[in-house]
């Protein structure tokens, strides 16, 4: 398989689709529906040229190139790492042996499956992420949302090429729905409960990169360790552009806390929204509603489905090759903690293989507090008390053991009535967001940037923030 990729094709790929020309004519068929997707759901905002980088080749070194392109015009493709030719499976019942180019009929519905639910999610976001471009708070973050638009959009491809490379007729009517469902659809709403909230302001927009595209790349890292090999490289180049998405995230949310802090210190109070500012404790409130939403994708703690599918080597840990046990897990064991019904919290001893959703949680948990960290840092430097921190994994779950139980950012477990009473101190109130979107002010002057967030370190691919990153018609 080619590093390069062969931009001169209809449909850019690096898969020599050419050498198969029924599923080249099934693909060339689906494009057209795939761009009448774009032009219905994806950005609002009509432009005439952004600063995106393209991948040319899947190699780790100089894979993108930046350059003006017309989004509409954007050559979206099918990407796959190079094949390893002594790959072997690193887990599960077959640990050791090689790795498959084709799926196996007995895991043909769950790798489907499988495949299927990554690849809703990623046009999912496009379609939450539409109107943000109305409300941009500078070129330089206009530039970023259409850079994660448009990677989410080639990674919808990305599934599409295996749905219907290795699954027949099921496989190509399952790339259809992928286009059918929407967003928030009554209907015909998207699998996963994150993907159908609405993202309707930029504090959500940074936060939803943060929290829910960081559990993207986890969701990601169990696949790239996939026996199914073209699904294993697949996310693996998946992985490289996931990254600046989650860089959105970071270096938006420090741009906001940055900002906020400033105005604390200029106007010596705590409460900045007089001044055009998001107060901390709504910042705070953002970071439990995103981070339990994100938690809720994980599934529950116990799941026998994905020990099953560790155990058939469809899907891994995180670094699974990192780990120092057995790959098998038959013997190892784990501890989960459960709410008891009298409001207190227990410890239950089980086989690991059943925590595997948990273990993978508490990869992206940790992963989570790094950003905390960080903001906490950028109050520090102010000479700020106040501190962020991530609510307890409980708090607001609508998914696993602690759905349907009341439990505070703090992990107390309390009765509904002193739930409600502290809902609006803990999450966003329709107040909050009726403030918050009405900083939603676009600003699109070159240098300028909207005074509800600082302004970036750096630009983008080595270029100053005033650098004309959006051609606006």
């Amino acid at each position: 398989m080619p590093d390069k990729i062969d931009y001169d094709t209809k449909i850019p790929n690096n898969v020599e689709l050419s050498s198969d020309r029924r599923l080249q004519r099934a693909l060339e068929g689906w494009q057209p529906k795939f761009m009448s997707w774009w032009g219905e759901m994806g950005p609002a905002l009509e432009t005439n040229g952004v600063y995106l980088r393209t991948a040319v080749s899947v190699g780790r070194d100089g894979w993108a190139h930046f350059d003006h392109v017309k989004v509409p015009e954007y050559r979206w493709g099918i990407f796959l790492t190079e094949r390893k030719e002594d790959r072997r499976i690193a887990f599960g019942e077959h640990k050791g042996e090689p790795v498959w180019q084709q799926v196996p009929g007995e895991y043909r519905a769950d790798l489907q499956r499988l495949i299927v639910i990554q690849g809703d999610t990623e046009p999912a976001s496009v379609e939450q992420q539409k109107l943000l471009g109305l409300t941009a708070p500078s070129l330089y973050d206009l530039r970023n949302l259409f850079q994660v638009n448009v990677e989410e959009g080639r990674h919808l491809w990305a599934m599409v090429y295996l749905l219907h490379a290795y699954f027949g007729k099921e496989g190509r009517e399952e790339a259809e729905a992928l286009l059918f469902r929407n967003s928030g659809s009554p209907d015909a709403p998207r699998i996963l409960g994150a993907f159908n909230e609405e993202t309707a302001d930029w504090l959500a927009f940074y936060m939803f990169t943060y929290f829910t595209d960081r559990d993207g790349k986890y969701q990601l890292g169990t696949l790239k360790e996939s026996s199914f090999d073209p699904l294993s490289r697949t996310c693996e180049f998946m992985l490289k552009e996931e990254a600046h998405h989650m860089f959105v995230g970071t270096t938006g949310v420090d741009r906001v806390v940055q900002r906020s802090a400033e105005l604390i210190r200029e106007h010596d109070r705590m409460d900045i929204a007089p001044r055009g500012g998001i107060p901390l404790d709504i910042i705070q409130k953002y970071i439990n509603f995103h981070y339990s939403v994100s938690l809720d994708l994980f599934g529950s703690e116990t799941s026998t489905n994905a020990a099953n599918y560790y155990t058939a080597g469809l899907k891994g840990r995180w670094q699974e090759t990192r780990r120092k046990d057995d790959h098998q897990l038959t013997d190892d064991v784990g501890v989960l903690d459960k709410p008891r019904d009298d409001g207190t919290w227990d410890s239950e001893e089980m086989q690991a293989i059943l925590l595997l959703n948990l273990d993978l949680r508490d990869e992206y948990v940790a992963d989570c507090q790094t950003g905390v960290k960080r903001w906490n840092r950028i109050l520090d430097e102010h000479e700020i008390g106040f501190r962020f921190k991530l609510p307890h994994p409980g708090f607001n779950r609508d998914v696993g053991i602690n759905s349907g139980q009341h439990i505070t950012p703090e992990g107390t477990i309390v009765d509904e009535a002193t739930w409600q009473a502290g809902k609006s101190k803990w999450l966003p109130t329709s107040e909050d967001l009726t403030f918050v979107r009405s900083l939603m002010q676009p600003v699109y002057e070159r240098g300028k940037i909207a005074s509800w967030v600082a302004p970036p370190t750096n630009g983008i691919n080595g270029k100053p923030f005033d650098f004309d990153y959006v051609h606006l018609t």
